[in-house]
Order: structure tokens, then C-alpha cells, then sequence
């Protein structure tokens, strides 16, 4: 089996897939965090890796940024590679004093200025949401390994540079606590295709105050991020 965009067999794709954005974030992960680890993935440089974790086969896989790619690699995943759960890692920018550098936000829901949704012909508004059994695994998970979360709503934006700058404060008004690129696309497509999806980001900006996280601080949010969405696949 193969697509234009992924050259795996189905085989080698296990039921849950984490997915960073970057895939270079993916063979990170592969080589710091499984064993038995096979590439099972370069088409267009979107680095696929398939191991073990804790026994346990694990894929691995980019999405690269924004809807449009999420939208095409979540899809294939589940639709030809009958992949039931897909886990988004990435990072995310506050927009909520409640949401501080380097923590971890569980995205319950997805607001989005984005016009993926169009396609599916709706007489009205969609609510991209995740997989409960999903968020209430990893808020589980999460108590057991003592890694403080928070789980709340977030903006998936289809610009990272605007002219509105504005715009960050009045969807914080609705109570949206962050802004990244990918979830309402991901979670639309589990919705349609009967699947499961869930985004853990981890803040690496302020997008109001204009913090960020230094390379050390990113390195060990993200580490915590990496081991939540690994020890919640071991349950799944």
C-alpha cells in the first residue's frame, strides 16, 4: 500500500500514530525514544519511523504546518492505513494569562479561521472536538506521571503572520486559550472518517507578552509532552 505521499505498507503503520509537525521532530523521537526503530516513510521528505515503546509497535510521523498538510497526512493515515488514533504533538502559543510557558494544554476543542470545513457541505457552523476516551486517557496519564496539564480550547489559525494583531485578544474573550496550526483539521477528519484524535501542545510562546521558551527549556517541555502521548499510546 502506498499513497502520493506516503510510501509505507500498511503493515508498517501501527493504530496509533503520534505526529509532530516537524518530521524532523519525528526521527527525534525514533531515535531518543524507540527501539527496533524502521523508516517507513520519505516521500517529499515528511519523515515516517515505526518501533517499539515498552514493547509496544509505535509509529511516528510529521504532519508538516497548517491545515492543508495535517489535513492530507491524518487523512491517508486513517482512511488507507486504517490508523484508529492519531496523537498531534506540537507547540502552541498563549493567548491566556491562565496559560503559562512550558506548559502542557490538552486541546478539547479547535475554533479555526480556517475554510477546511467547507467541504463537507454542513447547513451551518462545525465544533472540531477530540476523542473524549482520548483526552480522558491522557488527563490520566498525565496525574499518574505527575505532568501538570491543562485542558481548555485553541485557535487553529491558517496565518502565523497578521496584519490584526488584535485577533489573539478577542478569541481570548471566548475563553481560547491558544493559537497553533493543525487540530481543527485533524479532528475533522476523525470526525468523518469515525476515528480517533487528540492534540497535546506544549506553550513555547507568549504570543501577549513576547516570552519564549530558550533551546533548553523547549527540550524539556517537549520531553514531557513526548513521554504523556507515549505512555497514553501503551493503554490504547
Amino acid at each position: 500500500m502506498s499513497t502520493l505521499h506516503n510510501n509505507a505498507g500498511i503493515e508498517d503503520v501501527s493504530k496509533t500514530v503520534l505526529m509532530p509537525g516537524d518530521p524532523l521532530r519525528a526521527k527525534f523521537i525514533a531515535e531518543n525514544y524507540l527501539s527496533n526503530v524502521k523508516e517507513i516513510n520519505t516521500v517529499r521528505n515528511m519523515l515516517g519511523y515505526t518501533g517499539e515503546y515498552n514493547n509496544k509497535k509505535i509509529t511516528v510521523m510529521g504532519s508538516g504546518m497548517g491545515i492543508p498538510s495535517m489535513g492530507i497526512y491524518s487523512y491517508e493515515l486513517f482512511k488507507f492505513y486504517d490508523v484508529d488514533n492519531i496523537i498531534r504533538i506540537g507547540s502552541a502559543g498563549s493567548i491566556s494569562e491562565k496559560l503559562k510557558l512550558k506548559k502542557i494544554l490538552l486541546i478539547m476543542g479547535a475554533s479555526t479561521n480556517s475554510n477546511y470545513a467547507s467541504q463537507f457541505k454542513l447547513p451551518g457552523t462545525f465544533a472540531p472536538v477530540c476523542d473524549f476516551g482520548l483526552l480522558s486517557e491522557t488527563y490520566k496519564t498525565a496525574k499518574e506521571m505527575n505532568i501538570d496539564v491543562e485542558v481548555g480550547t485553541a485557535l487553529s489559525s491558517d496565518t502565523f503572520y497578521t496584519d490584526v494583531k488584535e485577533n489573539d485578544t478577542i478569541w481570548n474573550k471566548m475563553n481560547v486559550l491558544a493559537v497553533e496550526m493543525e487540530s481543527a483539521g485533524l479532528y475533522m477528519n476523525a470526525a468523518r472518517l469515525g476515528k480517533k484524535a487528540l492534540a497535546i501542545t506544549t506553550v513555547s510562546d507568549d504570543i501577549l507578552t513576547g516570552e519564549g521558551l530558550t533551546v533548553e527549556e523547549r527540550e524539556i517541555g517537549l520531553d514531557n509532552m513526548i513521554k504523556l502521548a507515549l505512555n497514553t499510546s501503551l493503554k490504547l
